[in-house]
C-alpha cells in the first residue's frame, strides 16, 4: 500500500513542512470563482436567491458570469454574509485600498445608467 500524502509531508524536514502548511493556507484564501465562495459560505442558491430577491436560476446565472457590475458583486458577497473591498496593486507601491469608485461628481460626458433603467427601456 503507498503511503499518504501527510506521510509524505510528515517525513521532510520541519522547514519544508512550515512552507507547505504557510502556501496551503495561502491558496485556502483564494477561490476559483462565486460558486466556490458560496459553498465555503456555506450557503445554498436558494439562500442567496431569498436575500437577493430574486429567483433561484438567476443566482447561478450571476455565478456563471465572467463579468458583471460591481453593485451585482457587491450584493451578492453581502448576501452570503461577506464584504466586499477592492485593493489595487501598483508596481512599486504598496497595495491601495479603493474605498468608492466614484469622487461624487458626475461627468455629464456619459451618463450613467442603472440596471433598472436599462431594462424598463428595453420593456418599452
Amino acid at each position: 500500500m503507498g503511503r499518504s500524502l501527510n506521510d509524505v509531508i510528515a517525513s521532510l524536514p520541519r522547514d519544508q513542512q512550515e512552507q507547505i502548511e504557510a502556501r496551503y493556507e495561502e491558496l485556502k484564501q483564494e477561490v476559483e470563482g462565486l460558486r466556490e465562495m458560496r459553498q465555503i459560505a456555506g450557503k445554498a442558491q436558494e439562500d442567496i436567491a431569498a436575500a437577493l430577491k430574486i429567483k433561484q436560476p438567476s443566482v447561478s446565472k450571476i455565478e456563471k458570469q465572467a463579468d458583471m457590475y460591481l453593485s451585482t458583486l457587491r450584493s451578492y458577497v453581502e448576501a452570503i454574509g461577506g464584504k466586499l473591498e477592492l485593493t489595487v496593486n501598483l508596481p512599486g507601491r504598496p497595495a491601495i485600498r479603493l474605498q468608492r469608485l466614484s469622487d461624487g461628481t458626475v461627468s455629464h460626458d456619459r451618463p450613467m445608467r442603472t440596471v433598472a433603467r436599462r431594462k424598463s427601456a428595453a420593456a418599452r
